[in-house]
């Protein structure tokens, strides 16, 4: 099992030295990535309802830090941590410009990018960007998901889609990775396990929240779901990579019908969740240490390592 954590994009712990020293503290404890979210900007009335929360609220502020940028500091600033857009929201970037970033930060990274991708939750950012038609953005994103492979193996290449075109172009250095960075696509609806079956290399869906709490049962369900999706598209299944992420979200709610929410509790009670979300598939678990105080989400990292990832890896 591998085992990534949440990075702060918000706050007074995404600076400079803050986020320098979660890193570094991370790589010396063993952790194998790190997800970067994304958001560009927050409108101040929104209407939208974030999927994760019991209310629809959104845990955030209106504030933080733009994705792309971010994910190049820490790739200056790490030598191993996989590198993960978690999730990137397709549609908001140039679809050209994004596949270039990527292919960039891959490249000075020497490899270490993976490319999680999601259609986006919040109508009022896709307005504000002037990004594709909110209520089409599955089709969106999976038409930029096909330019990206394009453009990332191709030279020269092409493109003639519904929603974006270009003559023939090179767009050079490709990625180290080959044949590109890994997609893993978010999201855990019908639409997100058809795309991740079809484009997917791996899939990233959230879990453990009182909203979505993908216990073990409705998670094995899921995944017979993929299967069969998978196989039809005339793909192997066993090359798709799970990511489950387990964060923090609605502090306090207990999730419905359960004593306790997955992957809390003592040692051993998130041990043995472990291992029976390892039985079903999972390969790599996603936790969060954010913590306002930057100390406490130190320690807090530095326990799971001793106590938990030194046990399960």
């Amino acid at each position: 099992m591998k085992f990534g954590f949440y990075l702060p994009t918000r706050g007074e712990n995404a600076s400079r030295k803050a986020l320098r020293q979660i890193v570094s503290t991370a790589e010396a404890a063993g952790f194998h990535s790190v997800m970067i979210a994304d958001h560009i900007a927050f409108p101040v009335e929104i209407e939208s309802k974030y999927p994760y929360t019991v209310d629809g609220g959104f845990p955030g502020h209106g504030d933080a830090l733009e994705q792309l940028s971010l994910m190049s500091f820490i790739a200056g600033s790490t030598e191993k941590l996989r590198l993960v857009t978690s999730v990137m929201i397709l549609p908001h970037r140039n679809p050209v410009f994004t596949a270039k970033a990527l292919a960039t930060i891959d490249v000075l990274s020497e490899g270490r990018v993976t490319v999680g991708v999601g259609v986006g939750w919040l109508r009022e950012e896709f307005e504000a960007l002037a990004a594709p038609e909110f209520d089409r953005r599955g089709a969106v994103s999976n038409e930029y998901i096909e330019i990206f492979r394009k453009l990332w193996t191709e030279s020269p290449a092409e493109h003639s889609g519904e929603f974006y075109r270009f003559k023939a172009l090179r767009c050079e250095p490709h990625p180290i990775q080959k044949p590109h960075p890994p997609i893993w696509i978010g999201g855990h609806s019908r639409p997100a396990l058809r795309r991740t079956a079809k484009y997917g290399d791996g899939w990233h869906p959230v879990g453990a929240t009182a909203a979505a709490p993908l216990g073990p049962d409705e998670f094995r369900g899921l995944l017979d779901q993929l299967k069969r999706l998978t196989e039809a598209e005339g793909r192997n299944y066993e090359d798709i990579t799970i990511s489950f992420k387990a964060p923090i979200y609605d502090p306090g709610v207990a999730v419905a019908g359960a004593e306790r929410r997955p992957f809390t509790g003592a040692p051993d009670q998130i041990l043995s969740d472990i291992r029976q979300y390892e039985e079903l598939g999972v390969s790599e678990l996603i936790f969060d240490f954010r913590r306002p105080d930057l100390t406490e989400s130190l320690e807090q990292m530095d326990r799971f390592s001793k106590e938990i990832l030194r046990e399960a890896a």
